[in-house]
């Protein structure tokens, strides 16, 4: 099934939270100076017009990356993820006018050096195209039309024995929830020092913690949760919130949440229910 368009969704509130943790991550990684590669399986078109069709039919990005663009980080937070975050806003839009969006490839494709890589899979056949485009010529880049599991196994892990995956899947079939348990046991066997962040919508609450608690059974010895929902559960009419489950996360990652997320909710006008939680505690 090849229907999910991302560009429908670009920018909203749950890419906000997604995107602040996936920069977390990065800068986390270009601490030390060894390389690192950064795989992204879902990786979409990589940059989103949010003046297209596309997104003004839904104009989720308002209710997002809308309402933070213009809005000046406060002093606490100058040297955080959330500055960080949208300094890659800004690039893209040097005008300050609000125009595009980066997907996770783009943000990724912004904050890694030169000799760090890029693995990108994508199989919509528009946005791989797209997002083939949009790398061109970039070096340490590798794009295919491929599907997420297959491309773990074709390129994982990386030479460099460093990276961040970022596992984002659009949920739109229950199957995909069992996909990424599955697939991450796959990657886990290859690639298991890796830093692997789960995306997750927040839609049926019985089915996420199902989900949450599949993912906390792999033999994983670190794993983080970070959830923010806007909107009380609904049990099954939309999606509420979202949230990130990162297995061997940064040791820093849970007490920058645990500052970004009041930041959030302030500035996007919502006091939902958040939480930071640590599942599994490393020894």
């Amino acid at each position: 099934m090849l229907s999910y368009r991302h560009s429908f969704h670009a920018g909203n509130f749950a890419d906000v939270l997604k995107h602040l943790v996936q920069v977390a991550i990065i800068d986390y990684l270009k601490k030390k100076d060894k390389p690192f590669c950064y795989h992204d399986t879902h990786s979409g078109a990589g940059l989103y017009s949010l003046e297209s069709e596309h997104a003004t039919k839904t104009g989720e990005f308002h209710s997002g990356i809308g309402q933070l663009f213009q809005q000046p980080v406060p002093t606490a937070l100058e040297h955080s993820p959330a500055a960080r975050y949208l300094s890659v806003i800004h690039q893209l839009n040097p005008e300050q006018e609000l125009l595009f969006y980066p997907g996770s490839p783009s943000i990724a494709a912004q904050m890694l050096r030169p000799q760090d890589q890029l693995q990108l899979t994508e199989l919509h056949p528009t946005d791989f195209a797209l997002l083939q485009q949009h790398l061109a010529g970039r070096k340490h880049c590798r794009v295919e039309k491929m599907d997420a599991w297959a491309g773990i196994k074709a390129m994982l892990p990386p030479l460099s024995k460093r990276g961040l995956v970022l596992i984002d899947p659009p949920y739109e079939l229950k199957h995909e929830y069992d996909d990424v348990v599955q697939g991450l046991q796959h990657a886990l066997k290859r690639f298991a020092n890796g830093t692997y962040a789960i995306w997750y919508p927040v839609i049926e609450r019985e089915a996420i913690e199902r989900f949450v608690s599949q993912i906390a059974a792999l033999p994983v010895t670190d794993l983080l949760r970070v959830e923010w929902c806007p909107k009380a559960d609904s049990d099954g009419y939309g999606m509420t919130g979202s949230g990130m489950l990162v297995i061997n996360p940064p040791y820093i990652l849970a007490e920058q949440c645990r500052q970004l997320l009041p930041w959030l909710q302030q500035q996007l006008g919502d006091a939902g229910p958040a939480q930071v939680t640590q599942l599994i505690a490393e020894a």
